[in-house]
């Protein structure tokens, strides 16, 4: 199969080209390289640097699927990043789904599970979140309107090799374990108990390639059944803590429902807790 990978030089995208490469598929990445990175080039797939905005431009030779990875995707610092939330979000996936709509070709977009925050209002929190969750539902809509076949998934807290450990960007574990390994105080933002469905990348690849195959519609989560609060992530990895201040859009807690990639035969099979022993005991 021909498939594209929009966002394929960043942390989830090439682990997904790769997987999708090695199993025999025709893999090219779309990617921007604001946050993704030569470094995490894999072979056996060809990459594209440009915008999904101009993915016409780029891409001339319709595949069969595309893999919509390729968004700005953090909450905190989108506030001040606003213009670039709308023209990578808003503008960038418009393009992707009228590509695709021309084409009849099959999307699989990442949606975030910030639309499931604590209240009816997670949608509205920060620039990042009411952005993706306008995107789903104008995926929805191109599914009624133009009868495109696509699948939504949703990520939750993704950590493991190839995460970015350092600046405004950085994830969470990738933060947590940099600064363990410089023994430096690990900062957790009051109240210290917000939850999360930390989920090792491996999991949500193989959550991709299935839900990719097999899935269609809305409510794909891909998250791990246990969750953990950001004080008890920083416990496990142990050392001084050091309290930061609250931030504005920063949710206490995530809703997750994994029936439908239960359906498919998913389920988390890796452990936070024994990532964070490995990196702990190197």
């Amino acid at each position: 199969m021909k498939i594209l990978v929009t966002g394929g030089a960043g942390f989830i995208g090439s682990h997904l080209c790769e997987k999708l490469a090695a199993q025999g598929h025709d893999v090219a990445s779309l990617d921007n390289y604001f946050n993704g990175s030569e470094k995490n080039h894999v072979k056996g797939v060809k990459y594209i640097k440009g915008e999904t905005k101009d993915i016409k431009e780029h891409i001339k030779e319709a595949p069969d699927m595309i893999y919509h990875l390729g968004e700005y995707s953090r909450v905190l610092t989108s506030f001040e990043d606003i213009n670039l939330v709308w023209r990578l979000n808003i503008i960038g996936t418009l393009g992707v789904l009228e590509f695709c709509r021309k084409n009849k070709t099959r999307l699989l977009y990442a949606g975030s599970s910030t639309k499931f925050g604590d209240s009816i209002g997670g949608r509205t929190e920060s620039p990042y979140a009411w952005s993706k969750a306008n995107n789903t539902e104008l995926v929805n809509n191109y599914g009624r309107w133009f009868n495109l076949p696509y699948v939504i998934t949703y990520f939750y807290n993704v950590y493991g090799g190839r995460e970015i450990t350092d600046g405004k960007y950085a994830t969470l574990i990738g933060i947590f374990t940099r600064k363990h390994k410089n023994k430096e105080p690990l900062s957790v933002v009051k109240p210290g108990t917000q939850r999360r469905a930390f989920t090792y990348i491996d999991d949500i690849v193989d959550g991709l390639v299935l839900a990719g195959a097999k899935g269609a519609g809305d409510g794909y989560c891909i998250g791990s059944e246990k969750t953990y609060s950001v004080m008890e992530i920083a416990k496990l990895f142990g050392g001084e803590i050091k309290m930061l201040p609250e931030k504005k859009g920063d949710r206490m807690s995530s809703t997750i429902d994994l029936s439908k990639m239960n359906e498919l035969g998913w389920s988390a099979k890796h452990s936070v807790e024994d990532y964070i022993k490995s990196v702990t005991q190197n």
